[in-house]
């Protein structure tokens, strides 16, 4: 007769108890071999030993499970090699930064500061500053490598960028400049975006050809160009730039699609003030400066990472965030120039380096990486 399912779960239970007694064992003499490679100048990771145990326990499991016995060992190295970081603490020079950041955290971002933003007054940009900055002297730059490289020269101390809106998505363009450039994030802030259709006093929506605006805002709009087919979408540098380029026009025909503190700076008039495609729409802005600050209230780290081109690598890599119940609130990938199918991926993990275990945790993904910069730990307005 079929036990029935009472049964069944009270084997399993014993079979629960049995294993994580055997668990425990397991980890207590993991952090042995741990000490062990530290007193030896071993590394902690060995993958030689963790191929051979998994093609030893995958062998004795059998065909029906042994795909599910390597996936069951390769999660129980991950969580080993974490603790045994956790416990041992190895220095780096990644690991000695992080502990150097943490012990001079700064009280608040200056009040008072000279800031490089992307276009021209009135621009998205521009209003995200003066909410991060109470005194802010902008200097405004043509493109948003100019952004980074005002920064990264020393021309400014801080620099605002748009990285993703929640329409359009992430904004690619700074996301590939992020791989050329040496800078660190130290606050972000969310913009609620309310895009317009402006244009020239007098003029007539229904002789409208033209609109011109920053290639995100023509998307965030793209509903707009679906329901006036015969209206040219022309992408500019930035809102601000193309408002003011349709005030110096003179043309009836054109419009700009910006915000609505561009209608009176630049003497235009608002043909509709419902050109987003959703109501609900907001950019996502980062505050970057050369060197590594972190500010109180710092709650989010961002890294810019490559996974080993093999298979399990961005796994192995997520493995580690979730053993230490760690919220993981993005992940973006780009393509590696020159490289086919390989990818550089962006993390944002809701953290903060005061806590030793997160920066055991970064100083592990490190290791586990190709590539590897830590990007900041910030503070993520509201």
């Amino acid at each position: 007769m079929a036990l029935d399912l009472k049964d069944i779960r009270k084997q399993l239970d014993a079979i629960d108890d049995q294993m994580i007694s055997l668990f425990s064992q397991r980890m207590n003499l993991s952090a042995q071999v741990a000490e062990y490679k530290k007193q030896t100048g071993m590394p902690i990771l060995d993958t030689g030993r963790e191929r051979e145990i998994i093609n030893r326990v995958s062998l004795a499991a059998g065909e029906d499970f042994e795909h599910y016995a390597k996936l069951m060992y390769q999660t129980l190295f991950n969580v080993s090699r974490d603790y045994q970081a956790k416990k041992l603490r190895p220095s780096s020079p990644l690991m000695e930064t992080l502990e150097k950041a943490a012990a001079n955290v700064e009280k608040k971002i200056p009040g008072r500061a000279l800031v490089a933003c992307q276009g021209t007054e009135g621009a998205y940009s521009q209003k995200i500053c003066d909410q991060m900055f109470e005194f802010a002297d902008i200097l405004y730059m043509n493109t948003f490598n100019d952004v980074f490289n005002a920064v990264e020269k020393g021309m400014c101390p801080y620099g605002i960028l748009p990285i993703e809106n929640s329409t359009a998505g992430s904004v690619t363009q700074v996301y590939d400049l992020m791989e050329k450039h040496h800078f660190h994030i130290v606050r972000a802030a969310r913009q609620r975006i309310e895009h317009r259709l402006l244009a020239l006093p007098g003029t007539d929506m229904k002789g409208i050809r033209e609109v011109v605006s920053h290639e995100q805002a023509l998307r965030q709009c793209s509903a707009f160009f679906a329901a006036n087919p015969q209206i040219k979408a022309t992408a500019m540098e930035n809102t601000a730039v193309a408002a003011a380029y349709v005030a110096h026009s003179g043309r009836k025909d054109l419009a700009a699609i910006a915000s609505q503190e561009c209608e009176a700076l630049y003497g235009l008039e608002t043909l509709s003030d419902t050109v987003s495609d959703t109501l609900n729409n907001s950019t996502r802005f980062i505050c970057i400066t050369k060197d590594l600050k972190v500010y109180e209230g710092a709650n989010k780290i961002s890294l810019m990472l490559s996974a080993a081109h093999r298979p399990g690598s961005l796994y192995r890599l997520l493995s580690h965030i979730s053993v230490m119940d760690v919220n993981l609130t993005k992940l973006e990938s780009r393509p590696m120039p020159g490289k086919d199918f390989e990818f550089r991926f962006f993390f944002d993990i809701e953290a903060s380096i005061l806590d030793p275990d997160v920066r055991s945790l970064i100083c592990q993904l490190k290791q586990d990486s190709d590539q590897f910069v830590f990007l900041g730990n910030y503070e993520e307005m509201k």
